[in-house]
């Protein structure tokens, strides 16, 4: 009787066992399953940028998104091989990581339709900060030092607000209206002081171009018909900075024709410096505009340490030279390292772009 009992159990353990092992298999291939969709989708979109360590922070790799999903879910080990119900478990684990990666990869749509980062590789060099008006700006070692940050690439509310909340000033650019951001302008027409964000021609590896990017083919007449658009959208906008735009800040021709539309519907330009070989300061002298040009990206990298080390370096330039522009984008790491990071600007003045000492 006791070798029968024996035999039985023997029997059933290496059935539970057996079931358990198949759990395993069947949670494994399940999360196989799950991945693959979310590999091809972001291997699709950025499949070209692989060769760029720019555009290497906007993918959402396999491990990045499964961190993100498991740390927001908190299943942990224990939770999944737990032994009662584990088949039901896994059923509402696979159905809650899911939903998980299909809201975070809607979070992660905006951005890859608004976002320059990445457009070419341009060397993060610490520019002078570059005044104008026949370079009669001298810095007055009494007066305190000011930074300028603009967040580039805003089109909604809850960016907007995220931004307005940072404590100091910070100066908007919204992007131009589009199918995929259609309230942009609408949105921008409460806030106080803004820019907007102007899409230019970049270079031919760079994917997700806006829609109604300017050429350097284009002739005036489209050039000035954008900007008269910009005018009617933007009716208190003057200041705007460049969207992408290496190849066409680099033309003569087509920069020439771009201030001329300028002046006559009353903007002054702002060069993102998306390329270091921009003719920006040359036709704002031309047209007899202040020249005003970003030094510093501080969110080429979305880590908080980079981001800290970048807003650093700005204020250090301040110190030096008595101003400087940095730009960023509505990355929730950024907006978090700009908040969180008051106390590192004591030595200068964050103002506005309109406010900047050479204007």
């Amino acid at each position: 009787m006791n070798l029968k009992k024996i035999r039985l159990r023997k029997k059933l353990l290496q059935r539970y066992l057996k079931r358990k092992k198949l759990a395993q298999i069947f949670l494994l291939i399940s999360l196989l399953l799950l991945l693959i969709p979310t590999i091809s989708y972001f291997y699709i979109n950025n499949g070209s940028s692989s060769k760029e360590d720019t555009k290497l922070e906007q993918k959402v790799t396999n491990e990045e998104v499964m961190k993100e999903v498991l740390t927001q879910l908190e299943i942990s080990k224990k939770d999944i091989l737990k032994e009662n119900n584990l088949f039901s478990k896994e059923i509402d684990i696979n159905h809650k990581i899911l939903e998980k990666v299909k809201e975070i990869k809607d979070n992660k749509k905006e951005y890859e339709q608004t976002t320059e980062i990445g457009e070419e590789n341009i060397p993060l060099v610490e520019e002078k900060a570059a005044p104008i008006k026949k370079d009669t700006y001298i810095y007055n070692k009494k007066d305190k030092p000011k930074i300028a940050i603009i967040i580039d690439d805003v089109v909604s509310d809850s960016q907007k607000s995220k931004i307005s909340n940072i404590g100091y000033p910070i100066t908007m650019a919204f992007l131009p209206p589009t199918n995929t951001h259609k309230d942009s302008a609408k949105i921008a027409q409460n806030v106080p002081f803004y820019m907007i964000h102007f899409p230019l021609q970049a270079s031919s590896a760079f994917k997700g171009e806006e829609i109604n990017t300017l050429k350097i083919t284009d002739s005036y007449e489209t050039i000035e018909n954008r900007v008269k658009q910009l005018r009617n959208w933007y009716p208190n906008a003057k200041y705007t900075n460049n969207h992408t735009g290496s190849v066409f800040t680099e033309n003569d021709e087509a920069m020439d024709k771009l201030f001329k539309a300028l002046v006559k519907y009353n903007f002054i330009f702002v060069d993102s410096k998306t390329s270091a070989k921009s003719v920006g300061q040359k036709y704002a002298n031309k047209h007899n505009l202040p020249y005003i040009s970003r030094n510093i990206f501080l969110d080429n990298e979305k880590s908080y340490e980079y981001i800290k080390a970048q807003l650093i370096k700005t204020v250090e330039l301040a110190k030096k030279h008595g101003y400087a522009v940095a730009i960023g984008h509505p990355y929730d790491i950024t907006l978090k390292v700009l908040k969180e990071s008051k106390h590192l600007l004591n030595d200068v003045d964050p103002i506005l772009v309109n406010k900047l000492p050479h204007l």
